[in-house]
């Protein structure tokens, strides 16, 4: 389904981006919430995020690969808004309530939280966003090996968490 919208809006067609946009904001914003703690600033990084998506899909080579590449792209944004603001990396803020994480992964993102920040990413993109390793590989500009590694450490430390 993406993919086909992902040529339609790079065809110039309006519709199909707005509604690939409508379609991902949801990760989006749960993905720069872990970034950034003020609301504002992760309105900013969602904008800066749509409008370069807007200017440069037709660069795009592989429909789909839109999501990771969107991802990319917000995270690149959020990164630069922290250098420029002198923030830390990942925000604690990302456990804590807001009206676009639904109830049911507010306990998730909670646990989430407790681990270093080298991991929180990691397992937002794996098990709250869906991504494979390689993919968020690519995003995090890591080794698949070393996300690999970095999500079952940090399943133990979630088990540790849990079981104390």
């Amino acid at each position: 389904m993406d993919a086909l919208l992902v040529k339609r809006a790079q065809r110039n067609d309006m519709d199909a981006f707005v509604a690939l946009m409508e379609k991902h904001k949801i990760g989006l914003y749960k993905v720069a919430k872990s970034y950034l703690r003020s609301e504002e600033d992760v309105a900013d990084v969602m904008q800066d995020t749509v409008l370069s998506a807007y200017e440069h899909i037709r660069e795009l080579k592989n429909a789909s690969y839109f999501k990771t590449w969107l991802t990319r792209i917000l995270i690149n944004h959020c990164k630069n808004l922290m250098r420029q603001q002198k923030r830390c990396i990942v925000s604690d803020e990302a456990a804590k309530t807001s009206e676009t994480v639904p109830d049911d992964d507010r306990e998730f993102y909670a646990l989430v939280g407790e681990l270093p920040e080298d991991y929180r990413m990691i397992f937002l993109l794996y098990y709250g966003e869906g991504f494979h390793t390689n993919e968020i590989a690519q995003i995090m500009e890591l080794n698949e090996n070393t996300v690999k590694s970095r999500l079952k450490r940090g399943r133990e430390k979630l088990r540790q968490v849990l079981c104390y």
